[in-house]
């Protein structure tokens, strides 16, 4: 769901500061691209990524630079003077500087909380730096998402089938997100669209290997109405896969993943997970069973919550 003004109004009370600017940024509909300009203006320089950071949560303005940013966002928001600024009170656990932590999870394949994190910056940055706000206007009624590994145990590339639902006027596009593994090579990946879309900027980041990939619709949608598009990224430039994990920023519909091995590469052991946070350890584990004829094994979630679903395996 998209914040409201309640939701704002309740997350000012209450903190956390990052959610509470993230809901503020939302309800005002302005892209950080636009916010940087206007603070700029004022005087105060801050980056893209800084201010994708603190709605992030992966930093925390703390020092006085920062702090007069925070103020004048407080303004530019329109904003009760001082309700951001009373968040970071007690200020804790962060710094300017990326968040610390550790592994997501025990397995050594698992990108580490700091890479995650690191990663979540660099994909807002790239969305902020297309003009896009986070959530981009949709919500997802059904997504079913099709993973290919390859028989040098590489993630080859995926396939999406997207069902989303605007819940406000106007909207046009989307922005798909493919993170490859370790020693991706974004430049390299092909972004794919099908059916009612075409691709339209596409922005990669080398270190993480992110690309972000703007999906043009065919037609511009009004709020409430729900569309159909097919989009694919081909991948094959990383090292051994372990695992494939998709992020949710918003609660939405039924979510399904299936994960097919080629007939040379198959894994001994397959499960399921899912994490409130990256942070959080892995909890609603389930194996699954490959099947026999199609080298597959899949989930399906009802309804997703914020956090992160995926499944991992085993080689050996």
């Amino acid at each position: 769901m998209g914040h409201t003004e309640a939701d704002l109004a309740q997350l000012l009370h209450t903190g956390p500061f990052h959610l509470a600017l993230r809901a503020a940024l939302a309800v005002r509909g302005l892209p950080l691209q636009r916010v940087q300009h206007h603070l700029a203006h004022r005087g105060i320089k801050v980056g893209v990524t800084s201010l994708c950071y603190w709605q992030q949560g992966a930093r925390r303005p703390q020092r006085p630079e920062s702090l007069k940013a925070v103020r004048a966002l407080e303004e530019l928001l329109q904003l009760p003077g001082g309700s951001l600024i009373r968040l970071l009170g007690g200020a804790g656990d962060g710094q300017d500087g990326t968040a610390g932590g550790q592994d997501g999870a025990a397995r050594p394949a698992a990108r580490s909380y700091r890479a995650l994190v690191h990663t979540s910056g660099v994909v807002e940055a790239l969305i902020a730096g297309l003009g896009s706000p986070v959530d981009g206007g949709l919500h997802t009624v059904g997504h079913h998402e099709r993973v290919r590994i390859g028989a040098e145990r590489q993630l080859v590339g995926r396939d999406s089938q997207h069902v989303v639902r605007a819940h406000r006027d106007g909207v046009d596009r989307y922005l798909a997100i493919h993170h490859g593994d370790p020693g991706c090579d974004p430049e390299r990946v092909v972004v794919r669209a099908g059916e009612n879309c075409r691709t339209g900027r596409v922005r990669w980041h080398r270190e993480t290997g992110v690309v972000v990939a703007e999906l043009l619709f065919d037609t511009r949608l009004r709020a409430g109405d729900t569309y159909v598009f097919g989009y694919g990224f081909d991948d094959g430039t990383a090292g051994e896969s372990a695992e494939y994990v998709r992020g949710f920023s918003f609660a939405g519909g039924q979510y399904v993943l299936q994960v097919r091995f080629h007939e040379d590469a198959l894994p001994v052991r397959c499960r399921r997970f899912a994490q409130t946070s990256a942070v959080a350890p892995r909890g609603a584990r389930a194996d699954l069973t490959l099947s026999g004829r199609h080298r597959t094994v899949h989930l399906v979630e009802q309804g997703v919550r914020p956090g992160l679903l995926g499944i991992d395996w085993d080689w050996e």
